[in-house]
């Protein structure tokens, strides 16, 4: 698997909203998963580690599920921050999305040891909702499916301490 995300949306989050488990760059102990374009595609590229497994040698699905909902609501972000005339690295802040709906189909056990590779397509639905369609592939392997329901976060959901 040789693709690498160069500029990836998650990147350009705010410190105020980069504390998600998923992909959060400041979050020590998350994911770190880091969404860019792929063509007119998303992707996003994840190693599992050893202790993600659900049985020795395959990914626990929760994982799977995690990787689908954050590549979701980046895509989106992607989706929207395009659309406003901007791309990652250009210096603008891109919308942020939460999840409105989640639902994945677990098509074969995941092997753990590969790199995974998720690819997404976006579907606008609404000015501040996005429809996101993932495959999540280990090696060439298709092993999940899933959608996500993204909407533009609410400026309530910043609350500062």
């Amino acid at each position: 698997m040789r693709e690498n995300i160069v500029s990836a949306i998650q990147d350009e989050y705010p410190d105020d909203f980069a504390w998600c488990y998923g992909c959060g760059r400041l979050n020590e102990a998350g994911h770190h998963f880091r969404t860019g374009w792929h063509g007119e595609q998303t992707l996003t590229i994840y190693s599992p580690r050893p202790e993600h497994h659900a049985l020795p040698g395959f990914v626990y699905g929760g994982l799977i599920a995690s990787l689908i909902d954050c590549h979701g609501t980046g895509s989106a972000s992607l989706a929207l921050h395009r659309k406003n005339g901007h791309e990652p690295g250009e210096g603008a802040e891109p919308p942020r999305f939460v999840t409105a709906s989640l639902q994945v189909q677990f098509l074969k056990p995941t092997p753990n040891g590969v790199p995974l590779k998720a690819i997404g397509t976006i579907e606008e639905i609404h000015p501040k909702k996005f429809k996101v369609k993932t495959e999540v592939y280990a090696d060439d392997a298709l092993t999940a499916t899933g959608e996500v329901v993204a909407v533009v976060m609410p400026s309530t959901f910043l609350k500062k301490e």
